[in-house]
């Protein structure tokens, strides 16, 4: 074709003689070469997303290494492979902090490291911009203006001379794990609000145990309360507890009772138990139970000697949420927002009883809550957005679990589909992971399978090893593992059968590392690389070679996608692909 190679040859031969025309068409050619060499697939590209499965050398808990998982042993060995940074600043975060599913999947889907997560909000703690937010002026108002004690008015429907004053509440994940929060940030609202002439604080503690050692929760309590004592003729008091898996902190609508659960211990402080003090409520817990990990603790009130809750949260207070990542965050932040709320009753309670802020926007399209101490992060130019303005089909499925990273995470925080994008749901079990440790894996592929023929670009999120993961159960995470491995080969299969190419990747580390260096069980992400597997059995597969990248991570692969759609001229602010065109 006179456009192909008797144009470029032509060009080839001009005689330039000066500098800058010399440079402009070098990158010429380099701009016309990429647009030239483009692939072309018959079938899909499948970007089969493992999550929680990284790269570690075989040990006594290491699942990944432990399961019978020949597909991906075949693929590994047979198939260009690479791995990839998951974690601290190669996904927008502090370095050295794990990768988590959240940025892991933000960074998948905009091609590029963004500033993030704790990042993000310790930038604003840092600069003042937490206190300076309209967010932080509103809530400490609502306690100085509103103080109870200086109300008398007995007629007043919040006025209860018992309670004594406004309180300033705050609940969140309660540990310095800096997945989902920190604990320092509590601690320095806490100064700020008794700096600002604030003296009646409650706490709720959702206890953690995954992104911490799973039974760690003492040591915070007593770090909390340590500090909680510097404060001269304050009255700061952590009121209530629960496991984030028993209590407040569900995720993408799988269990609207755990929030439930989390409505009663905290607005009317009923629980199955009470305490005089948190941290007896989680010895007395484990004795009754030595094996139960924080996450799975059962709600309880702290009860004051007359056995009255001591800081429920009462019409006229405010309530900082102080989670700075959305997922499970943003379903009490519906509870304690929206007029129309049809999940539980909350009695008598209307939005405006309570100033609700929460640490950052825990949803994009909805703007919810409506005041939050720092901006979110705005992601555009994202891979979704991309394809569609091709024209480019694309399907995105999991279970309940991991839906909302394969679709609101990986478009840049929003559920908004770009044009010719579908999403599927699959409802993810309720029961405890390690006692379905295949999870959904089986539904998932069924409808990859089905959805294949239809689409140029199918992801999905296999949640198996993350969420298992989380148990430090070996054995269910290696069951975990295999189901996975069996439906990569059924996806892989059907993927030779349209003439497709497949990418296995995983979003940070997990099941690699149930063990602690002590022996051990650990819950936690890890800061392990992740696996990233290119397996494609069309002739493109000689047309192309992993790119020589100095640390290649989870922002190359908006890029690689692109590429191997033949959508070579990707936007600018995308890092490199990991395959060049030969």
């Amino acid at each position: 074709m006179y456009c192909g190679d008797q144009y470029r040859s032509t060009l080839s031969i001009l005689i330039i003689k000066n500098k800058q025309q010399k440079i402009a068409l070098r990158g010429y050619f380099l701009w016309y070469n990429r647009l030239m060499d483009k692939l072309s697939y018959d079938g899909p590209i499948v970007l089969a997303v493992l999550d929680g499965v990284g790269l570690a050398p075989d040990s006594a808990g290491n699942a990944v290494s432990k399961a019978r998982t020949p597909f991906l042993g075949r693929a590994a060995r047979g198939y260009p492979h690479v791995a990839l940074e998951a974690s601290g600043e190669f996904v927008g975060l502090l370095p050295g902090q794990m990768g988590n599913s959240e940025v892991g999947h933000n960074t998948m889907g905009s091609g590029r490291i963004i500033k993030q997560g704790i990042a993000h909000i310790e930038e604003a703690f840092a600069t003042g911009k937490v206190f300076q937010s309209e967010a932080w002026k509103g809530a400490i108002t609502q306690i100085l203006n509103k103080n109870r004690a200086e109300l008398d008015n007995s007629t007043d429907v919040w006025y209860n001379e018992e309670i004594g004053p406004a309180t300033l509440h705050f609940a969140g994940i309660f540990s310095d794990g800096g997945v989902h929060s920190h604990i320092s940030h509590l601690e320095q609202m806490v100064e700020e609000a008794y700096s600002e002439g604030v003296r009646r604080m409650r706490i709720h503690a959702i206890f953690d145990g995954r992104d911490v050692p799973p039974q760690s929760e003492p040591k915070f309590i007593r770090r909390f309360e340590e500090f909680a004592s510097r404060f001269s003729g304050a009255d700061i008091k952590i009121a209530s507890g629960g496991g984030r898996m028993t209590t407040v902190a569900d995720r993408y609508e799988n269990d609207w009772s755990v929030v439930a659960r989390g409505w009663d211990m905290m607005v009317n402080g009923e629980a199955n138990y009470y305490f005089k003090s948190a941290e007896e409520g989680i010895l007395t817990l484990r004795r009754i139970n030595p094996s139960v990990q924080d996450q799975d603790l059962p709600a309880f009130v702290v009860v004051d000697e007359n056995d009255r809750p001591v800081g429920k949260i009462e019409k006229g207070d405010s309530l900082i949420y102080f989670d700075f990542r959305a997922d499970r965050a943003i379903e009490i932040a519906q509870a304690f927002t929206y007029w129309d709320f049809p999940y539980f009753n909350r009695g008598a309670y209307t939005p405006n009883d309570v100033y609700f802020v929460g640490m950052t926007e825990y949803n994009s399209d909805t703007h919810v809550p409506e005041h939050r101490l720092v901006e979110p992060v705005w992601i555009n130019e994202t891979l979704n957005q991309f394809l569609g303005s091709r024209e480019i089909s694309e399907f995105a499925v999991s279970e309940t679990v991991k839906f909302g990273h394969i679709t609101y995470y990986f478009n840049g925080n929003s559920y908004e589909k770009a044009p010719g994008e579908e999403f599927l749901q699959i409802d993810s079990y309720t029961e405890p992971f390690e006692t379905r440790p295949w999870m959904r894996a089986a539904e998932i592929t069924d409808a990859v399978i089905e959805k294949m023929p239809e689409y140029k670009f199918v992801r999905v999120n296999y949640p198996g090893g993350d969420m298992v993961g989380h148990t430090a159960d070996i054995e269910a995470t290696i069951v975990a593992m295999e189901a996975i491995d069996l439906s990569l080969k059924r996806i892989a299969e059907k993927v030779d059968e349209l003439g497709g190419c497949l990418i296995v990747v995983a979003d940070h580390g997990n099941a690699e590392e149930l063990l602690d260096e002590m022996g051990a069980k650990k819950t936690a992400h890890t800061t392990n690389k992740v696996p990233c597997i290119i397996y494609d059995n069309t002739t493109n597969r000689n047309k192309y070679r992993l790119s020589d990248l100095e640390k290649p991570g989870l922002a190359n692969l908006a890029a690689t996608v692109a590429v191997l759609l033949g959508q070579n001229d990707y936007p600018g602010s995308w890092e490199q692909p990991l395959i060049s065109v030969l």
